[in-house]
């Protein structure tokens, strides 16, 4: 399933232009209302009540607002969590990177075990710097994902079978090769475990 198929109204869309439309429509019947002062007026300043309200309030059930919702509240705890452990004295819950191109790693032997569930806190770590930078051990994501996170969210809100994300397994812990947005967003929704196609990497003496 391309992730680029489920759409999520941007800024630049049908949205924006009804907020554009809205405003107009708001400023055009307050003029209207200030220099009419009869019943007529009045009408069309409670229309103007109803068009900034309808403005400002979310649609109930717009599945685009409550994934940009469960995206901030992710954003939101991530950035908390850094705070306390800040004023604790500690140091930011950070994937750990792990490279597989040096070192034990890139000559280990390689095990492939298909496609299995594996448990969402045995995922500890990723193969790309950059996605080290964009989550937190806890797979929080950071506003750079927002886009695909949200994505992400759409389609599994909308039942749509994404495919199983890519892990090594190593001394019982999986690390992401591919898969960090749909893993932050199995942890947004509470779920246990994921899909992963695993393979596993055998630590021997020579590797070692």
């Amino acid at each position: 399933m391309n992730l680029r198929s489920i759409r999520r109204p941007s800024a630049a869309g049908p949205r924006a232009w009804l907020r554009g439309t809205r405003r107009w429509l708001l400023a055009l019947l307050v003029i209207a209302a200030i220099v009419l002062h009869d019943s007529v007026g009045v009408l069309l300043a409670i229309m103007a009540v109803l068009v900034l309200i309808d403005s400002v309030v979310p649609v109930p059930g717009d599945p685009g607002m409550k994934a940009d919702d469960r995206f901030r509240l992710m954003v939101r705890k991530g950035n908390n969590a850094r705070r306390m452990r800040r004023l604790r004295g500690q140091g930011p819950e950070r994937l750990e990177l792990f490279d597989d191109t040096a070192g034990w790693a890139s000559i280990a032997p390689r095990r492939a075990l298909g496609v299995e569930a594996i448990a969402i806190e045995s995922i500890v770590g990723t193969v790309e710097h950059a996605k080290a930078l964009d989550f937190d051990r806890r797979f929080r994501p950071g506003w750079s994902t927002s886009r695909r996170w949200q994505r992400v969210w759409l389609a599994q809100a909308q039942g749509i079978e994404l495919p199983p994300i890519s892990v090594y397994r190593v001394d019982g812990r999986h690390i992401v090769r591919d898969g960090h947005h749909r893993v932050s967003v199995a942890r947004d929704r509470g779920l246990p475990a994921v899909d992963a196609d695993v393979v596993e990497l055998l630590r021997t003496r020579a590797a070692a």
